[in-house]
C-alpha cells in the first residue's frame, strides 16, 4: 500500500513537472513572438520619430498617450488582468519615448538671441534633446532652416502685452516654411545679482526695456536706476562680467544659473499674465488631420482693392463656421499701402468644410496661403521664461 502511494506521488510530481515545462515552453514561445513584435513596434516608433522630427513636433503627447492606453486596455476582458496590462502598456510607452528621444538627439533648433534668452529657454523646453543654435535675428534663424543649416526654428509670434511680432509674421507670409506647433511660455522675472550681494546692495538694474516695464512698480518701490540691454540674458551677462554688487539684472532664474548669478528676489513682475507664444517652423508641412483632437490653422490672404474686399473674405470664413481667434493686418513689404491679413482659426482646413472654404476664398482673394497647423491642447510650456 505504501509502495503504491509512493508511485502515485512520483507520478503526480512527474505530471506537475511536465505541466511546468509545458507552461515554460509556452512562455518561451510567447517571448519569442513578443521580441519580434517589439522590434516591429520600435520600427514603427522610428517612423513616428522621423515624422515628428521633420515637422517640429514634440515627443511628449499626453492626450494621445492616454487615448492609446485606454483603447488598448479595452482589449483585455479580464478585469484583474486589465490593471496589470495597463501598467505594461505604460511601461511600453515609456520605453518608446526613450527610444524617440535617442533618435531625435542631434536635432538642430534655430532661435534668435543668445544662450539664456527667452527664445533659447522656449527652444530647450519644446525640444530638450535638440541642439539649440543661436542666430542674430529672426530672419537669420528662419533662413537657417530654409537652407538646411538647422532642422527647425523656434520664433516668437505674439506677446500678451506687446502684441504680434511683426517680423516673424512677415517671414511667415513671404517665406516657404510651415508652422507645425504653437506653444505658450509665461514670463517670470527675477532680480539677479553677483554672488554674495544682497537686495540692499542694489542701486541699478539692467534689462530689456519690456522687462523693465513689466517690473516698473517694483523698481519704483526700491528706488532703482535703470539701464537697457538688448535682452535679459545679455543683461545678466553684463552683471556677471561687472562683478559689482550694486548692479543687478532682471531675468529668469535659468539665466542666473547660466551666468553664475544669485537670485536676490523672485517673481518681481506685477503682470502675472504676461505670456509669449512661440511657433515651430519646419521645411515639411504637416498634412495629417488630427482626428478627434482640437486643432487650429494659420491662414494668410490678401484682398482685392475694392469696397467690401475684406468683408467678403471674412464672411466666407464665417459662412463655413470657422471661428477666427486672431485677425490682424500687416503692410506688404513690396507694395506700399497694400496689406495682407493673418488669421488663426479653430478647426481643420483639411476637413471637407475647410476645403470648401478655401476654394471659395481663392475665388475672392488674390493670395491665399495656409501657413501652418497646430494642436491647441497641452500647448503651454511648463516652467518660466524671460524676455
Amino acid at each position: 500500500m505504501e509502495k503504491e502511494e509512493k508511485e502515485v506521488a512520483v507520478q503526480d510530481e512527474s505530471g506537475r513537472e511536465a505541466e511546468l515545462e509545458t507552461a515554460r515552453q509556452a512562455l518561451r514561445e510567447v517571448d519569442e513572438q513578443m521580441a519580434a513584435l517589439f522590434v516591429k513596434r520600435m520600427e514603427a516608433v522610428r517612423a513616428v520619430a522621423e515624422f515628428k522630427r521633420d515637422r517640429g513636433l514634440p515627443i511628449e503627447g499626453k492626450d494621445q498617450e492616454a487615448r492609446v492606453i485606454e483603447r488598448n486596455g479595452a482589449l483585455i476582458d479580464d478585469d484583474e488582468l486589465r490593471s496589470y496590462y495597463l501598467q505594461f502598456q505604460q511601461a511600453t510607452m515609456d520605453v518608446s519615448k526613450r527610444w524617440q528621444h535617442r533618435l531625435m538627439d542631434g536635432q538642430r533648433v534655430a532661435y534668435s538671441g543668445v544662450e539664456g534668452a527667452f527664445a533659447h529657454i522656449a527652444a530647450k523646453r519644446i525640444f530638450p534633446d535638440g541642439t539649440s543654435v543661436p542666430y542674430a535675428s529672426f530672419e537669420d534663424a528662419y533662413n537657417a532652416v530654409v537652407v538646411g543649416e538647422c532642422d527647425l526654428a523656434v520664433l516668437p509670434i505674439e506677446n500678451s502685452r506687446a502684441g504680434e511680432v511683426a517680423q516673424v509674421l512677415d517671414l511667415m507670409f513671404a517665406g516657404p516654411l510651415f508652422v507645425n506647433g504653437v506653444y505658450s511660455l509665461p514670463v517670470v522675472q527675477n532680480l539677479l545679482g553677483v554672488p554674495g550681494s544682497t537686495l540692499e546692495d542694489v542701486r541699478t538694474v539692467i534689462s530689456h526695456p519690456q522687462a523693465l516695464a513689466q517690473c516698473s512698480a517694483y523698481i519704483r518701490a526700491h528706488g532703482f536706476e535703470t539701464q537697457s540691454a538688448p535682452n535679459t540674458a545679455i543683461a545678466a551677462q553684463q552683471v556677471a562680467e561687472a562683478g559689482n554688487p550694486s548692479i543687478a539684472a532682471i531675468a529668469s532664474d535659468q539665466t542666473a544659473s547660466l551666468y553664475g548669478l544669485s537670485v536676490l528676489d523672485h517673481d518681481i513682475n506685477e503682470d502675472k499674465s504676461n505670456i509669449t507664444r512661440f511657433a515651430v517652423f519646419s521645411r515639411v508641412e504637416s498634412t495629417v488631420e488630427q482626428k478627434g483632437e482640437k486643432g487650429a490653422f494659420i491662414l494668410l490672404f490678401t484682398v482685392r482693392d475694392e469696397a467690401g474686399g475684406l468683408a467678403k473674405a471674412i464672411n466666407i470664413i464665417s459662412a463655413y463656421d470657422f471661428n477666427m481667434k486672431v485677425l490682424r493686418s500687416r503692410p506688404m513689404q513690396d507694395l506700399p499701402w497694400h496689406y495682407y491679413f493673418y488669421v488663426e482659426a479653430d478647426g481643420s482646413d483639411m476637413s471637407q468644410e475647410g476645403q470648401r472654404m478655401l476654394n471659395a476664398l481663392r475665388g475672392a482673394c488674390p493670395t491665399v496661403k495656409i501657413a501652418g497647423r497646430y494642436r491647441t491642447f497641452d500647448s503651454a510650456i511648463e516652467g518660466e521664461g524671460e524676455q
